[in-house]
């Protein structure tokens, strides 16, 4: 992969991004209207039992919580729907549901553009530097910007999972002054608690902020 062009890669994430968006498609059938519900009900989003959204942006955060968190002793969406997918071992629709399943998600700031494509980005919560590559990105992201975002890592570079939140100081001020009152442990126990990505997108609806934004690429 290092050694591949420009073009190469971004043919190979083109690639890898239709396959994503197709499983992201796909298991939203194994989210019950239940489950939706109830994250939208934590992020703000509805009125009695109605669900009520700015944009389907907001839907989203919705979604991700669905997909990728649930309470102790239960199963994610997206781990329903890897026990029903007929991927072929080694395959790279395989490949992409196994990325998919380690997806983690943290606050991620931008160090530099990538000397081929897309974006290093630094892991806050954890201190590691990540390849990035999205299209979009890398295109309006600046050094210095921090995102709250899902990446998986299908190949040597990850890519974002479809939620990307801008976050400032405050914002994660905010954050954690509700997160440490319920959460112990480290910074990486931090994030991978679901209350945190909650927490975040929770702020992002009642202040707007993703009317500030685009979600992943366009396929």
């Amino acid at each position: 992969m290092a050694e591949m062009g420009r073009t190469e890669i971004l043919t190979r994430y083109r690639h890898l991004r239709a396959i994503s968006t197709h499983h992201h498609n796909e298991a939203l059938r194994f989210v019950p209207d239940s489950a939706l519900m109830e994250q939208a009900r934590r992020l703000g989003l509805t009125v009695g039992k109605m669900l009520v959204a700015e944009s389907l942006d907001e839907v989203t955060l919705a979604y991700d919580l669905a997909l990728y968190t649930a309470p102790p002793g239960r199963s994610r969406g997206m781990e329903r729907y890897v026990r029903h997918a007929a991927a072929t071992p080694g395959s790279d629709e395989d490949m992409m549901l196994q990325a998919l399943l380690r997806a983690r998600f943290s606050v991620w700031r931008v160090e530099r553009r990538h000397e081929t494509a897309g974006l290093v980005v630094l892991d806050l919560m954890r201190q590691d530097e990540v390849w990035l590559v999205d299209e979009h990105l890398e295109q309006t992201a600046h050094p210095g910007t921090s995102l709250a975002m899902r990446l998986s890592t299908p190949e040597a570079f990850a890519m974002t999972c479809g939620v990307v939140v801008p976050v400032d100081v405050e914002m994660m001020e905010e954050v954690f002054d509700t997160m440490l009152e319920r959460v112990h442990g480290d910074a990486d126990a931090i994030a991978n608690d679901r209350r945190f990505a909650t927490a975040i997108y929770r702020i992002a609806v009642m202040d707007a902020l993703m009317s500030l934004v685009r979600f992943a690429d366009p396929d």
